[in-house]
């Protein structure tokens, strides 16, 4: 019985996404949460013009498969009972981010990275160019925000400054915007070479070119696009009783018909894994009910080492905890309901359901011509 319910957990779950038979050039990038295999050139080309995609035809296409592994203080967690990751995370994740894309379509925002949704766990896409900046927006104080205005004492953040006698969870004076590297960067002065470190406006506009960017005017750009997606996502949310408390932003170049270069969204946008999102009519009642990962992470400062968890000088430590530990499966599971809550709420329409995730997308990506 147990050996039964322990493949049924196994199977609920799709962890492993770097070993698909995907006919691919070069390596399979494999994220945290995200493996992309990318195309050679005859095969993007072919599949462009076949498919009537509106790029160029020397586009570079990649297929990101999307899993239910779930990170957390940038480790991978696992689960009890043969359960690898959240079910239902990718399938959620990707039915929100398509959802927000469609509203930016309809509303004339920037484009994006999708170019299409063979399946609910894989996104066809097209190369950018990254910034290496994360727009991180915030529009209350908690999180990180919080911990080290109450406990530390801090009061500037990435060169904006914070009133004194905030509390938790307050809205903030005014829309902030709080960036942070993306990846390792080395050479920038004043810049700690981490990941996921704070950064300034000026040292972006001073160091444009080692950030991504490739003229300090697109600082702006990148910034305006951060605000307008925000906003519009903020008022879709309070359409349906959320409140949007903070999220982040990822942007890269790609060309248009013409040659010129333009910023678009990459990663995803609005997602319980990148965003916090607090139930409106609780918040206004005074108690925090919140669709996001920020419980999960409350969880596992809870239950394991609080300070390796928060230390980013321990991080063997961290990586060794996240080998060891194994996360209750009613945890994973409150996340997953969590997950796929907000995302049916958003959306308006189920999740789908999947139950060969592997069989699935390898099916899926037949008519495409790539597998191996």
């Amino acid at each position: 019985m147990y050996k039964k319910i322990m493949v049924n957990l196994e199977n609920l779950a799709l962890f492993e996404t770097h070993n698909l038979p995907i006919r691919h050039q070069g390596n399979v990038h494999n994220g945290k949460v995200r493996s992309v295999y990318w195309l050679s050139p005859v095969d993007s080309s072919r599949i462009i013009r076949k498919r009537g995609y509106p790029v160029k035809d020397d586009t570079k296409l990649g297929v990101m498969v999307i899993s239910d592994r779930i990170s957390a203080f940038d480790v991978i967690w696992q689960g009890e009972e043969g359960l690898m990751g959240v079910p239902g995370k990718g399938a959620s994740l990707n039915a929100i981010t398509q959802y927000w894309f469609n509203k930016f379509d309809s509303e004339g925002l920037a484009g994006n990275h999708i170019i299409d949704v063979p399946h609910p766990l894989v996104w066809i896409v097209q190369k950018a160019d990254p910034i290496l900046v994360e727009g991180v927006a915030r529009q209350y104080i908690t999180g990180s925000m919080w911990r080290d205005y109450s406990e530390k004492g801090i009061r500037e953040f990435c060169e904006n400054i914070l009133p004194e006698g905030l509390k938790k969870d307050q809205r903030l004076p005014e829309f902030l915007i709080t960036p942070t590297t993306k990846g390792i960067l080395r050479g920038i002065p004043g810049v700690p070479e981490e990941d996921d470190t704070n950064i300034t406006r000026k040292q972006i506009l001073q160091n444009y070119f080692k950030f991504g960017f490739w003229v300090p005017s697109h600082v702006n750009v990148y910034e305006q696009l951060l605000r307008t997606g925000f906003d519009l996502i903020s008022r879709h949310l309070e359409a349906i009783g959320q409140i949007f408390v903070d999220t982040k932003f990822e942007f890269g170049y790609v060309r248009n018909d013409n040659g010129s270069i333009k910023m678009i969204y990459i990663d995803e946008v609005g997602t319980p894994d990148s965003s916090r999102i607090y139930h409106k009519e609780s918040y206004e009642k005074g108690r925090i009910v919140e669709s996001s990962k920020e419980p999960y992470r409350q969880f596992l400062l809870a239950s394991t080492d609080r300070n390796v968890l928060l230390n980013k000088k321990r991080m063997e430590e961290r990586r060794e905890l996240a080998r060891t530990y194994r996360v209750p499966v009613s945890v994973f599971m409150d996340v997953s309901q969590t997950y796929r809550g907000i995302a049916e709420k958003i959306t308006g329409v189920p999740v789908p359901e999947i139950n060969n995730a592997r069989a699935e997308i390898l099916e899926a990506l037949v008519p495409y011509g790539i597998i191996a």
